[in-house]
């Protein structure tokens, strides 16, 4: 598969604590390989966005917390939905990214022109 040069700017969701619905070690592991791959990949996301049980991710015992300390450093907006940190008293954990509200997460996803959910 090849993309073409006119490509689209995209944002990524994140709202379960790793990729998919499985056994949470799969979940961690099909995170883990997609971030990496991501990471290689020179087209980036805008923004990824995390909530429900993806802040979870965000968290400084998460698997994948240095995979999105590089997305981070590499531009990509880390948006971190404050009112799940306050639902599972996480705040104080977090680690990477921007803890924001709802109306951050619907504004990265209103300006990309594709959103993925993982």
């Amino acid at each position: 598969m090849s993309l073409d040069d006119n490509r689209t700017s995209y944002v990524i969701i994140v709202n379960n604590e790793g990729m998919g619905h499985a056994d949470r070690e799969l979940q961690h592991k099909l995170l883990n390989t997609y971030l990496h791959m991501l990471l290689d990949n020179e087209h980036l996301p805008t923004a990824v966005c995390f909530y429900a049980d993806g802040v979870k991710m965000v968290l400084e015992d998460s698997p994948v917390l240095e995979l999105l300390r590089q997305l981070s450093e590499k531009g990509v907006y880390l948006i971190v939905c404050s009112t799940c940190l306050s639902y599972f008293d996480l705040r104080e954990k977090v680690r990477v990214g921007i803890i924001g509200g709802m109306h951050d997460i619907l504004e990265a996803q209103m300006r990309a022109d594709k959103v993925i959910t993982l």
